[in-house]
C-alpha cells in the first residue's frame, strides 16, 4: 500500500523539477486533481497556467490582474499536467479533447505519479508508484470507500465541545446539527462510532440530511455516557468491525491513538484526519523522498500511545 500526501506532492515536483524544460510558456491542469500540480509547476517555473477547458476557450489566467486575460496567440509550447495515471483514461481523454489544437500548439503531457508500464502515455512524469495506492487530495473519492470502514465524530463532521456531550438535550441538538466536515463524494462502506445506539435515530437524520450514503451503520450499544466511559474500548469497538470482513481495506478515523490501535488491533491501513496521514505497522507513513523509502513518521510518539493503550 502506497500513500503520497500534499508534502510528499511538493516534494518530489521540487526534487525533480529539472526534468521539465524551461521553454514551456503554458502549464495546464486537468481538472480537478491535476490542478494543485499544475499549479506548483507553473509557480516554480515561474509561467503563467490555467485549466484545460479554459485553455480550449481561450482563457489563460494572468496573476495579480483580476478579470484580465493574456493572448491566446502568446503561447506555443504548453505542458498538460495530472497528478497521475492507473488506467490512463483521463490522460487519453485530455489528449483528445486538445487534438483539435495541435496544429497551434505544440502540446506535452506531465504526470507526476504513474503506474509501473504506462511511463511513456506522458513525456514527462517524476515518480512511479504501483498499485494499491492513496493520495491525500483524492482519499475521499476514492473507488474503495465503499470498502471502507469511517468514524463519525471528527471525519465526517466535527467534535462535539465537552459543553454540547452532556449525553442529553445539547447532546442530541449537536447530532441533529453538526457541520459536516470531511465529506466523501461517493457511497461509503460501513460507519463505525462510539455514539450510542440510543442515538441511532438522530444520527441517522443527519447522514440524510448531509446526503452522506452508507451501506451500514455500527454504534455502541451500551447504556449511557458513563456506561461508554467506563469501558474505554473505543478502539476496539472499531477494529472488531473492521476486522470482521476481508472486503475491508480501509478505516478513516480521526484520533491519532485510535488509529494506531485500530492499526494493531486489524494489521490494516488506518487514515488518520488527525494529521492527515496513513497508519500502518502502528506508525504513521511519510515518503522519503531523499532515500526513495518509507520512514516511521512520529515514531516515538506512536509507540508511546501503542504501550499507553496496551496498559489501559
Amino acid at each position: 500500500m502506497y500513500y503520497r500526501n500534499i508534502s510528499d506532492l511538493n516534494q518530489i515536483i521540487l526534487k525533480r523539477l529539472h526534468i521539465i524544460p524551461r521553454d514551456f510558456d503554458l502549464i495546464v491542469g486537468i481538472p480537478r486533481s491535476g490542478m494543485m500540480p499544475a499549479n506548483l509547476l507553473a509557480f516554480y517555473l515561474n509561467k503563467p497556467y490555467t485549466d484545460i477547458h479554459s485553455f480550449i476557450n481561450g482563457h489563460i489566467y494572468k496573476a495579480g490582474a483580476r478579470g484580465q486575460f493574456f493572448d491566446i496567440k502568446d503561447f506555443k509550447k504548453v505542458l498538460v499536467v495530472d497528478d497521475s495515471i492507473a488506467s490512463g483514461s483521463a490522460i487519453i481523454k485530455a489528449k483528445e479533447s486538445l487534438k483539435e489544437l495541435t496544429s497551434d500548439f505544440d502540446i506535452s503531457y506531465c504526470a507526476i505519479y504513474v503506474m509501473p508500464g504506462k511511463e511513456k502515455m506522458v513525456n514527462y512524469h517524476f515518480e512511479v508508484v504501483p498499485l494499491p495506492r492513496y493520495f491525500q487530495w483524492n482519499i475521499l473519492n476514492h473507488t474503495t470507500l465503499e470498502k471502507a470502514c469511517f468514524d463519525i465524530d471528527g471525519v465526517l463532521c466535527i467534535d462535539p465541545t465537552e459543553e454540547q456531550n452532556d449525553d442529553g438535550p445539547k447532546y442530541i441538538d449537536f447530532i441533529l446539527n453538526a457541520p459536516p466536515l470531511f465529506v466523501p463524494g461517493c457511497k461509503i462502506g460501513t460507519i463505525v462510532t462510539s455514539r450510542l445506539e440510543k442515538y441511532r435515530k438522530e444520527t441517522i437524520s443527519w447522514l440524510e440530511k448531509n446526503n452522506i450514503k452508507y451501506r451500514d451503520l455500527v454504534m455502541l450499544d451500551l447504556p449511557d455516557k458513563r456506561a461508554r466511559q467506563k469501558a474505554n474500548n473505543h478502539a476496539a469497538h472499531k477494529a472488531k468491525t473492521y476486522n470482521s470482513s476481508n472486503e475491508y481495506v480501509l478505516f478513516v478515523e480521526s484520533s491519532l491513538s485510535q488509529a494506531i490501535e485500530i492499526n494493531r488491533l486489524t494489521k490494516k491501513p488506518v487514515f488518520c484526519t488527525e494529521n492527515f496521514e496513513m497508519i500502518f505497522e502502528a506508525q504513521s507513513l511519510s515518503y522519503n523522498i531523499k532515500s526513495g523509502k518509507y520512514f516511521p513518521f512520529l515514531r516515538r510518539i506512536a509507540l508511546k500511545l501503542r504501550n499507553k493503550l496496551r496498559n489501559r
